[in-house]
């Protein structure tokens, strides 16, 4: 009788597409809402935008944690690649490529620093990794959006950066609770 692989959330198995379908569209969703809504500006240091991205690092977070970075990362580039082809279609080709760069490179970086910081309390994996990641995100996204526009992309930076950090603290509570189910959805997935 052949034994059933034990699912662990240590291993870096590689998952089929059809079991990334509910991250991959998760990421997809986040990005094309947030490509647009970046585009409503609230005041001189703050885009509408601010307040969606965040869940991105909330998706690449509990995908690294739940099933490995190994699937993380192939969640980003599908994600990635999905998004960027939608977003040229609902936002300025500028913001497009802005999201796209800013998107891969902050999406790789949490995906290094959560694995550097995975074996440490459950916070500070996905706190630090978005934290970090915000910040390489930020200046990615802006200087290539705004960067040569009459609009004074330094405060809307600063004010993008605060709230994304404020939002990488009120995240933990739904990775905390959100983990569990998936740790039991791939599980099934696996037995």
């Amino acid at each position: 009788m052949m034994e059933k692989k034990v699912f662990s959330a240590t291993d870096d198995l590689v998952l089929s597409w059809r079991q990334l379908l509910l991250p991959i569209g998760a990421m997809a969703a986040v990005i094309i809402l947030s490509n647009v809504l970046v585009q409503f500006v609230i005041n001189d240091w703050l885009t509408w935008g601010a307040f969606s991205y965040p869940l991105v690092f909330l998706v690449t977070d509990l995908t690294n944690r739940a099933i490995g970075s190994r699937n993380a990362r192939r969640v980003v580039f599908v994600g990635f690649a999905v998004a960027v082809v939608v977003s040229l279609y609902l936002a300025p080709w500028r913001i497009a490529v802005a999201s796209g760069a800013a998107f891969i490179f902050s999406q790789l970086m949490d995906i290094l620093v959560f694995n550097r910081w995975r074996q440490a309390s459950w916070w500070k994996a996905p706190f630090f990794g978005s934290t970090v990641a915000t910040v390489v995100d930020t200046l990615v996204f802006f200087s290539i959006a705004f960067a040569g526009t009459h609009m004074n992309w330094f405060m809307l930076a600063a004010g993008d950066m605060s709230v994304k950090w404020l939002m990488a603290v009120m995240l933990l509570a739904p990775y905390k609770v959100l983990l569990p189910y998936l740790f039991s959805y791939y599980k099934r997935a696996f037995n």
